[in-house]
């Protein structure tokens, strides 16, 4: 069912419309007619435009032409979609739908030289997808951009509740203790602290590993990160082995886990505690004004 248009400044629409065809076929892009005509609903912009293509000049170009263009003439040497894949770098669900309509080429190698082609054409699917996982990555840090004090204390808020230790209705503990195995976790949170102002006198560390691993390279690894002396870290707490599981962490990688102790915290864990309590709240709350 077509939409009616407001009366006032848009009821002339039949007009509205001439003079919109008339800009569109002078080579002028959406952005221009609307601001030439003053149009501010999209809507109304589609249908006063309708049946009217784009100028050229607004086409964007399509970076994978020249490669559809390469891919079809390489499918008509005869090249399989492995080697296509190898050669343009482009992934094989691409490769199949610019060349579906050409003929499939008569297979003229061994098992074995096919099976190395499709390695190799695995390869390059992993080194784009690679690609693309940085690209994402480093697409979303650059959204970050910078952390106020604000957001450092909310973040690390969530984070000590979601890592941290807690009290129990069950084993009451007050008493702040956070674990982790990856360094950036440890990084922030003891950014966190400092944005709290906790002396650093009262931080205490502990390594926490598995009794196979390299213990003595993981203390110095763990000490170094949070810059102090191995000789300043609390007695290592080690995991036993048990021989019926299957251990994954057998990397040159593996550094176990910090713990990191607040001395005297219990006034701090209390905080938290009430601090986490007000996000949950502010998140749940019907005025969403409570959310900013």
């Amino acid at each position: 069912m077509r939409m009616t248009h407001a009366p006032g400044k848009y009821a002339d629409f039949e007009g509205l419309r001439e003079k919109a065809v008339a800009l569109r076929r002078a080579g002028l892009s959406r952005r221009q007619i609307r601001d030439r005509l003053h149009v501010d609903n999209n809507d109304l912009l589609n249908r006063l435009l309708e049946g009217e293509p784009p100028p050229d000049w607004t086409r964007r170009p399509n970076a994978k032409d020249d490669l559809r263009e390469k891919a079809r003439e390489l499918r008509l040497q005869g090249w399989t979609y492995d080697r296509i894949q190898v050669e343009l770098g482009c992934s094989k669900s691409s490769i199949s739908l610019w060349v579906r309509d050409l003929p499939k080429p008569e297979r003229r190698r061994t098992p074995e030289e096919a099976s190395a082609i499709a390695k190799r054409g695995w390869e390059a699917t992993l080194r784009l997808r690679e690609e693309e996982r940085q690209r994402t990555r480093r697409q979303a840090m650059l959204a970050v951009s910078e952390l106020t004090d604000r957001e450092l204390f909310l973040v690390g808020v969530g984070l000590y509740w979601a890592e941290g230790a807690k009290s129990k209705p069950y084993s009451r503990r007050e008493r702040v203790t956070f674990v982790n195995s990856d360094p950036d976790m440890i990084t922030v949170f003891l950014a966190w602290l400092s944005l709290l102002r906790v002396d650093p006198s009262r931080l205490r560390f502990a390594v926490q590993i598995h009794e196979t691993a390299d213990v003595a390279a993981a203390e110095a690894f763990w000490a170094g990160h949070v810059g102090i002396d191995t000789t300043d870290l609390l007695k290592t707490t080690l995991k036993r082995h048990n021989p019926r599981t299957n251990r994954k962490n057998t990397s040159g990688t593996y550094n176990g886990c910090l713990r990191v102790d607040v001395r005297d915290g219990a006034d701090l864990y209390r905080r938290i505690e009430g601090w986490w309590c007000g996000i949950v709240g502010a998140a749940t709350a019907s005025d969403p004004r409570n959310r900013t």
